[in-house]
Order: structure tokens, then C-alpha cells, then sequence
């Protein structure tokens, strides 16, 4: 189902991974719904693994760390905050400053999105082979780094 360049057949290499992000958000998704937690989405699970389970972490910096706008990481701690699985306190270290902390509810979550997040990870890897999932990572790793402008 692809289209042809300079007599070959090529797929759509935006439709496939667009279609492989929402499989695997999918399956992390129910994933999540069998640890207990049908309230959250996978976006939610990218938004625990980038909080410092420690101390917090501020917005900016998890919105970096997830290549997100800061707004959608706003709309995402909004959302978590308003369900219990987050807070926002001031951060000692700059008092303009908000750090975003996980409650207990919060901690016991990001646990379980990080086991359905591997479950999902090891599933893919016994789908694909060892190499296979070896490629994947490392051509997914090279596209998602912006292109050089030299070509």
C-alpha cells in the first residue's frame, strides 16, 4: 500500500509509524487498564517518566525531556493534578518558580506505568526479533534527532 519513486514501490513511512504509535499506545493503554488505572492515557505515562521522583521536577524541563510544547505538558500536569496524581509546590531554589511533585497515588502510577511501559517494550522486542528491535531503536533514535541541513 505504497506508491511508486523512480519505478519502486514505496510505503508511507508516515502512515506506518503513525500507525505503529497508536498499536503501541493501544496496548499500553490496556496495559495500564489491567494495573487499575483506566484513567490514564499513554501521554500520561510519558508525563511520570519524566518527573523526578525525588524532588519534582519543574514544567520546562519536563516538557524537554518529553518533546513536548510546554503547553501540552501544562495541559497534561492540569489534567494529572486535577485526578490526584500530582501537585504543584513552590521550589526552593527559585520561589517564581513551581515544581511538579507526584503525590502517593501519584508514585504508586508512575510505578505501574513504568512496568506497563516495559511490558509493552518486551512484547514488541519478542515480536521483532532481538536484532530487529535492536534497528528499530536505533533508526527511530536517528529519525526523531532533527535532519542536517547540509544535504
Amino acid at each position: 500500500m505504497g506508491f511508486l519513486w523512480h519505478g519502486y514501490e514505496v510505503d508511507d513511512l508516515t502512515r506506518l509509524l503513525l500507525e505503529a504509535r497508536r498499536t503501541l499506545a493501544a496496548e499500553l493503554a490496556a496495559e495500564l487498564a489491567e494495573r487499575g488505572y483506566e484513567d490514564l492515557r499513554p501521554g500520561h505515562a510519558a508525563l511520570f517518566l519524566t518527573i523526578d521522583r525525588r524532588s519534582g521536577s519543574r514544567l520546562v524541563e519536563m516538557a524537554e525531556e518529553a518533546r513536548v510544547t510546554k503547553q501540552a505538558m501544562m495541559a497534561l500536569v492540569d489534567d494529572l493534578e486535577s485526578r490526584g496524581y500530582v501537585r504543584r509546590v513552590a521550589d526552593p531554589s527559585d520561589t517564581r518558580a513551581k515544581l511538579v511533585r507526584l503525590t502517593t497515588r501519584g508514585r504508586t502510577a508512575a510505578a505501574q506505568c513504568r512496568r506497563s511501559v516495559l511490558a509493552v517494550d518486551q512484547r514488541t522486542r519478542r515480536r521483532v526479533g532481538d536484532r530487529g528491535y535492536d534497528t528499530l531503536i536505533d533508526v527511530l533514535t536517528e529519525l526523531a534527532e532533527p535532519a542536517d541541513e547540509e544535504e
